[in-house]
């Protein structure tokens, strides 16, 4: 009899060296023993700082005050999400000219585990992805198997294909040359801050249908667009719910990063190809129902929250104050003389280093101003020689921050 044992996926040993913001946490760490009464200043990792707003925090109240009677407890409820939020969702839609049947939504723990989770249901097709762009895509593709090893060299994936972003195409890519299947788009983007326009979009809506590819369109950070002529959605683009998955989240809008709570929108109308023509709504339904036991339910009352008249309102007031912070930190550092982008539009300003490598820019800026930043390589090659400032922070600290890198920076 030959014996044999259990076996770890080995996809995982391509990972390259180290998930972004563990290694900050590192260096920081060893920043910190070394200089022991140093006060660190974040600036790097996207995490809200802002107390939730109190209409949200009532209902959350309430639906805990709930669980402890009989009459009102709440056990499992539908995977997909609790029925009146999705009809709230496609409310929302609907007053932006947008028509998405509830049954397309399907409410879930946020942006960064669909982002993960949806390309489960496509079969081993080349995937292509902005470059710089939110690490998730990359990683999740490389665990699934739909890459070769990592280059070194290059900094880059085998087998996966990369669109350059860059100060000179407005940090948003051409549509690949070639044939591609699965397309990862990040509107307003982490980490660049750049908005994709209708025209923009619509490039990849055609090519999409042209090529029998499906667009992943994370729109985490819709709601910091202030911009009207800039989308906020992909399903503003004609043509788009033939060919693209939304995802969406409250983490960012109304300060769930912690609560957990997000949506993605699959349309009917979006079929692939294969033995024969297949709804991924239906796939993803079969995977929601057999993997996930739905959002809970306390999160979803919040969610009921932030989407009412009053609680968009006072979240509009919290998405204004990380708007300002951004405006202070993209001042400040232009004003030392770098170019920034972003931070109008996005919470994010992407801050070209001065032909300096981004990590060792990292660790200029911890040095000399106590300062921590996002290195830009980190979001991909592309990203090399920019680092990534995050406006979510407290005010005080941000002018800290941003005072410390103005008085203390060398050049």
């Amino acid at each position: 009899m030959v014996m044999t044992m259990a076996t770890i996926n080995l996809n995982y040993d391509k990972l390259g060296s180290g998930y972004l913001f563990p290694q900050i946490a590192e260096r920081t760490q060893i920043f910190l023993d070394k200089n022991q009464d140093a006060k660190i200043m974040k600036l790097g990792i996207g995490n809200t700082t802002e107390k939730l707003v109190p209409s949200i925090i009532e209902a959350l109240h309430d639906s805990v005050d709930n669980l402890a009677h009989n009459e009102t407890y709440t056990g499992y409820g539908d995977e997909q999400g609790n029925s009146i939020l999705r009809n709230l969702i496609a409310e929302q839609y609907a007053a932006r000219g947008i028509h998405i049947e509830p049954s397309e939504i399907f409410v879930s723990d946020g942006a960064k585990p669909d982002s993960a989770n949806i390309q489960s249901i496509f079969g081993q097709g080349i995937v292509a992805v902005q470059c710089p762009s939110y690490p998730v895509y990359v990683d999740t593709n490389v665990i699934d198997g739909r890459t070769g090893e990592f280059d070194e060299e290059t900094q880059q994936y085998e087998g996966i294909v990369y669109m350059p972003c860059t100060a000179e195409n407005d940090f948003f890519p051409e549509v690949p040359t070639g044939k591609v299947d699965i397309i990862y788009l990040c509107s307003p983007n982490n980490p660049t801050g750049a908005v994709a326009t209708k025209e923009q979009l619509q490039t990849f809506v055609d090519y999409a249908i042209d090529n029998k590819a499906v667009i992943i369109f994370d729109a985490a950070y819709a709601q910091y667009i202030s911009d009207p002529n800039l989308p906020k959605s992909i399903y503003e683009v004609p043509g788009a719910k033939e060919c693209a998955v939304e995802i969406c989240s409250f983490s960012k809008s109304a300060g769930f990063t912690g609560v957990r709570l997000g949506h993605t929108v699959v349309p009917m109308d979006l079929v692939v190809e294969d033995t024969e023509r297949k709804q991924l709504n239906t796939t993803w339904n079969q995977r929601q129902t057999r993997f996930f036991n739905g959002a809970s339910n306390i999160s979803q009352d919040g969610g009921l929250a932030a989407l009412s008249e009053q609680g968009l309102k006072e979240s509009q007031s919290v998405i204004d104050y990380y708007m300002e912070n951004a405006r202070i930190i993209k001042e400040g550092v232009e004003s030392l003389g770098f170019t920034a982008y972003g931070g109008v539009n996005a919470p994010y300003v992407w801050m070209n280093t001065k032909g300096m490598k981004s990590w060792d820019f990292f660790d200029k800026l911890l040095e000399e101003t106590h300062v921590v930043g996002t290195p830009g390589v980190g979001f991909g090659p592309n990203g090399e020689g920019f680092i990534r400032l995050s406006a979510f922070g407290h005010r005080e600290d941000i002018e800290e921050a941003v005072d410390s890198m103005i008085q203390n920076l060398k050049m």
